[in-house]
Parts: structure tokens; sequence; C-alpha cells
């Protein structure tokens, strides 16, 4: 059964239309990616999921209840997550308060720190520092484990990678597949590294003009190829 499912969905800015007839659905334990140009309606659609921006029509159903008009706290607590595009941190508090503003709420809030602090084990020697004074790849690891700290089933990634030195996509990729394995965590990925989706997604969707055009198997017959055209590169 599909933890989410998303039927006819449109939206728009103002009365510029963004999101037409978008149809998809994504499993718990499930990794899927949205791929496309830039300003083809990646970003909007993650910010439909959350409850930040209202839809025209269509139905959000996570496990099976329409979620279309709660709010995105109210989504939050039925485990919606979104990690935003400039990782949306604390800059004036330090790593260890932003962790437990994540962990707010959940009945082992020290013991769910520690755990992502393992997970991330570079966040160790960085708990009293601020989280403006971080490199913007340490913030994307603290946007992260924040945003994993109340145990959500569904994770919203836009544009992880984006600015981010290669040593440290390699932890979030390796982080990402052992939590969405072992918490049956499920995960849309918006991305534009190939192969960041290539080692943690085995499908993706391709987006064009508010339109989701087609499926892609990563592991398929020239998947890596049409993946990178849907990217334009």
């Amino acid at each position: 059964m599909s933890l989410l499912e998303v039927r006819n969905l449109r939206a728009s800015y103002g009365r510029i239309p963004v999101l037409h007839q978008i149809d998809f659905s994504v499993n718990a334990g499930e990794i899927v990616g949205v791929v496309g140009h830039n300003g083809m309606g990646k970003t909007t659609l993650l910010r439909c999921l959350m409850g930040h921006l209202k839809t025209n029509a269509g139905t959000i159903l996570l496990r099976d209840r329409d979620v279309q008009g709660l709010s995105a706290h109210k989504r939050a607590r039925l485990g919606v997550t979104l990690v935003p595009q400039g990782r949306d941190i604390f800059g004036n508090l330090t790593v260890h308060e932003n962790l437990m503003l994540g962990a707010f709420g959940t009945q082992d809030q020290s013991a769910r720190i520690d755990e992502m602090i393992s997970i991330f084990p570079r966040l160790a020697d960085l708990l009293d520092r601020k989280g403006g004074a971080l490199s913007g790849g340490e913030q994307q690891i603290l946007a992260l484990a924040r945003a994993l700290c109340n145990r959500p089933s569904l994770l919203l990634l836009d544009e992880p990678t984006e600015g981010v030195q290669p040593s440290i996509v390699l932890e979030m990729a390796t982080a990402l597949k052992s939590i969405s394995q072992t918490e049956n965590l499920a995960v849309i990925l918006v991305e534009q590294n190939i192969a960041f989706i290539q080692s943690l997604a085995e499908r993706v969707y391709t987006i064009s003009n508010g339109v989701i055009e087609q499926e892609l198997s990563v592991f398929g017959p020239n998947g890596a190829a049409l993946i990178t055209e849907a990217l334009g590169f």
C-alpha cells in the first residue's frame, strides 16, 4: 500500500498555473527522485505536499487520509518533513539547539539527538557552534539531521547537494539509504546531481511544465541517459 498518493493535483501562483494534473505515488521505505529543468514545478510540488502552498484541485493522501486541507504544522505532526533549498536552519542557535528543536515533542529527545550524531559524526565536534558559522555542507548535514530528529515517515528534500562538497554528499547518501531501510522512511528527492539520485533512488519521475511526463527506472535500460536528458544536460 502506498504511503503517499497524489491525484490530479493542480496549483498556481495567483493566476499563473504551475502544476497540472499531477499523479504519482510513493511507498513506505522508498526513495523516489523528481527531476526536470529549472522552473518546471519541482519545488512547487514539494511546497504543496508540505502544505506551504494552497492547491487548486486534487487530493493528497497520506496513509489513505486526505491531508489537502491541513496546515503544514498538522502535516508535520503526521510525519511529513521538508528540507528546503537554503537549508533553513537557525543560524543564531547552536547545532545542539537546532537538533533540540527538531526533536521537540519526541519521547526520547536526548536519545534521538545522540542517534543523529552517531549517524552524522561530523556534528559531534560542532554542537556548541552557531549554525550560521558552519560551512554550507555542514549546514546541510545539520538541516538533514534536524529533520530526521522527529522520526518522519515522509521526507521531502529540495536540492540537498547544491553547493555541497563531495565528501558530505557521500555522507548524506549513506545516511539516507540506511535510515530509509531501518526506519521505513519514504523520501521524495528533487535533485540535479545524477550520481546522487542513482545512489539512492530506484525510480524517478520527470516533470516538465508542471506535468509529470514519465516514470523511469534508474537501473532500467538507458535509465541514466534518460534522466540526464530530462535534466537538460
